[in-house]
C-alpha cells in the first residue's frame, strides 16, 4: 500500500488559503475518486475538495478550524500499488497544484457575504501605500485587506500567530501602537478586552467561531469600522402596490413564477438611484476616489440555515418584473440549500435586507462594504388613514436607508428616500421609470 496525501488545490480568485470548516470523511472511510473529503473556506466561499484518487483514510492532518495554505495536505489515503510514500506536502509560500484538481472541480458550499476585492496596484514610477504584501508574508485576504484599508504596511509586521501568520489583531495592535507613515485611514483603532470566564461548571458552553458565521462577523465589524452609518427612516402606503402585485399574480403563476414585492422594490431604487448617482456608488479608500457605478447589479439579503448571504440580480435594470421574480426565487432556493456559486454573489452595486418578510417595524442595518447604501424594507401592515373627509383602511410598509456619511449627507438621504417613496406609492410612475 502507499500512502498519498490530498491537499488543497489552488482554487483560483488569487485565494491562497482558508479555513478547514470540517472534515467529510474519518479515519478508515473508503473514499472514491472525487468524492469531497472536506469543506474549505476562503474570503470567497465554502468548497468542497475532492480527492485526485480513491483509497482508505489514514490520516486526518489538521484540525477543524485551522488555516490551511495552498498545497497544505488535508488528508492521508492508503492507496494499492507500491510502498513507497508520498512526498511532504509544499509548502504555502510556493504551492504546487494536486494533480487531476482544479478550481473547476471545487463544489461550491455557500458563499460569503461579498467583501470588496479592489486591491492597490503597483506600477512603475508610481508609489502606493501602504505596499502590496509580499509573496512571502502569510496572512489570510481578509487580514492582508484590513491592513491596506487601515494603511499598514504589512511587510514589516512580525506575525505573532501559528508559523510567523500575521492576525487582524496584529494589524489593529500596530494601529494602536503607532500612525501609519502613509495616508491616514478612515478606520478608528479599538482595543478588545479579554473577556474573563465563567469557572462554574455548566455556567458556560463554547464553540469556535468559524465558517460563514466567522465570515459575517468579520465583514460586519469591516464595515462598522470603515463607514460611518446613518439610517433615515419613512412610512409609505403601498394599497397600490398591493392592487398591482395582486392583479399580476395570475398572469405569473400561469408561468410557473411566484411574483413578490421585492422585484417593484427593486425597480424603485434603480430608478431613484438614476437620479441620485452617489447611491450607486463605492468609495475607493486606497486611490481615495468615488467610483460611480453605470450598472446596477442589486444583491438582496437572505436567511439561510448557514447565515447570511447575498444573492446578486445582475443587470437588474433590464430584466423585467417577472424576469426578476423568477431569478429571485432560484437564487433564495440556492442559498437556502447552500448551492450558490461564486458568480451568483458577486458585483453588487446596492443591496437590499426585507427583514419584513420574518416581521419588524424598523431596523437599521449593516451596509454591505464598499456600497454606499443598503435600503431596508418591513412588514406591510393595514391602518387607518385620514383622506380628508373620512378614515379609510390602507396597506402600510416602512422603509428605510442606511448610508455612508462620508458620501452621503443626511437631508440628500432624506431627498432620496421621499423620492423612492413617491415611486412606490405610485407604481403607475415606476412603470414609467421602467419604459
Amino acid at each position: 500500500m502507499a500512502a498519498k496525501d490530498v491537499v488543497l488545490p489552488d482554487i483560483g480568485e488569487g485565494v491562497t488559503e482558508g479555513e478547514l470548516v470540517k472534515y467529510l470523511v474519518k479515519v478508515g472511510d473508503k473514499v472514491k475518486e472525487d468524492q469531497a473529503v472536506a469543506e474549505v473556506m476562503t474570503d470567497k466561499a465554502t468548497v468542497e475538495v475532492p480527492s485526485p484518487f480513491g483509497g482508505t483514510v489514514k490520516e486526518l492532518k489538521l484540525k477543524e478550524g485551522e488555516i490551511v495554505g495552498i498545497g497544505k495536505t488535508l488528508v492521508v489515503l492508503e492507496v494499492g500499488g507500491s510502498s513507497t510514500t508520498s512526498a511532504p506536502a509544499p509548502k504555502a509560500e510556493a504551492p504546487s497544484p494536486a494533480p487531476a484538481i482544479s478550481a473547476k472541480t471545487l463544489t461550491p458550499v455557500t458563499t460569503s457575504i461579498p467583501t470588496h476585492t479592489n486591491s492597490p496596484m503597483t506600477a512603475a514610477g508610481l508609489d502606493v501605500y501602504p505596499p502590496v504584501a509580499s509573496s512571502t508574508v502569510l496572512a489570510t485576504p481578509g487580514t492582508r485587506r484590513l491592513a491596506r484599508e487601515m494603511g499598514v504596511d504589512i511587510n514589516k509586521i512580525s506575525g505573532t500567530g501559528n508559523a510567523g501568520r500575521v492576525t487582524r489583531e496584529d494589524i489593529i495592535k500596530t494601529t494602536e501602537a503607532a500612525v501609519p507613515a502613509g495616508p491616514a485611514s478612515y478606520a478608528p483603532t479599538i482595543s478588545v478586552p479579554t473577556m474573563a470566564r465563567n469557572t462554574t461548571p455548566g455556567a458556560e458552553e463554547r464553540v469556535p467561531l468559524k465558517g460563514i458565521r466567522r465570515k459575517i462577523a468579520e465583514s460586519m465589524q469591516l464595515s462598522k469600522r470603515i463607514i460611518p452609518h446613518f439610517t433615515i427612516m419613512d412610512e409609505a402606503n403601498v394599497t397600490k402596490l398591493f392592487e398591482m402585485r395582486n392583479s399580476l399574480k395570475p398572469m405569473a403563476e400561469k408561468q410557473g413564477i411566484k411574483i413578490t414585492y421585492l422585484p417593484f422594490v427593486m425597480k424603485a431604487l434603480i430608478a431613484t438611484a438614476r437620479e441620485f448617482p452617489m447611491f450607486n456608488a463605492s468609495i475607493d479608500d486606497n486611490a481615495h476616489e468615488i467610483v460611480y457605478k453605470k450598472f446596477f447589479n442589486i444583491g438582496f439579503a437572505a436567511d439561510t440555515p448557514n447565515g447570511l448571504l447575498v444573492p446578486v440580480v445582475k443587470d437588474a435594470d433590464h430584466k423585467t418584473i417577472l424576469q426578476m421574480s423568477k431569478e429571485i426565487v432560484e437564487l433564495s432556493g440556492k442559498a437556502r440549500d447552500g448551492k450558490l456559486a461564486l458568480e451568483d454573489m458577486k458585483g453588487a452595486s446596492m443591496t437590499i435586507t426585507n427583514i419584513g418578510s420574518i416581521g419588524g417595524n424598523y431596523a437599521t442595518p449593516i451596509i454591505n462594504h464598499p456600497e454606499v447604501i443598503i435600503l431596508g424594507m418591513y412588514k406591510m401592515t393595514d391602518k387607518p388613514h385620514w383622506n380628508g373627509s373620512a378614515f379609510v383602511p390602507i396597506k402600510s410598509m416602512n422603509f428605510t436607508v442606511t448610508a455612508d456619511h462620508r458620501l452621503i449627507d443626511g437631508a440628500v438621504a432624506a431627498n432620496f428616500l421621499k423620492a423612492f417613496i413617491n415611486r412606490i406609492e405610485n407604481p403607475s410612475v415606476l412603470m414609467l421609470d421602467m419604459m
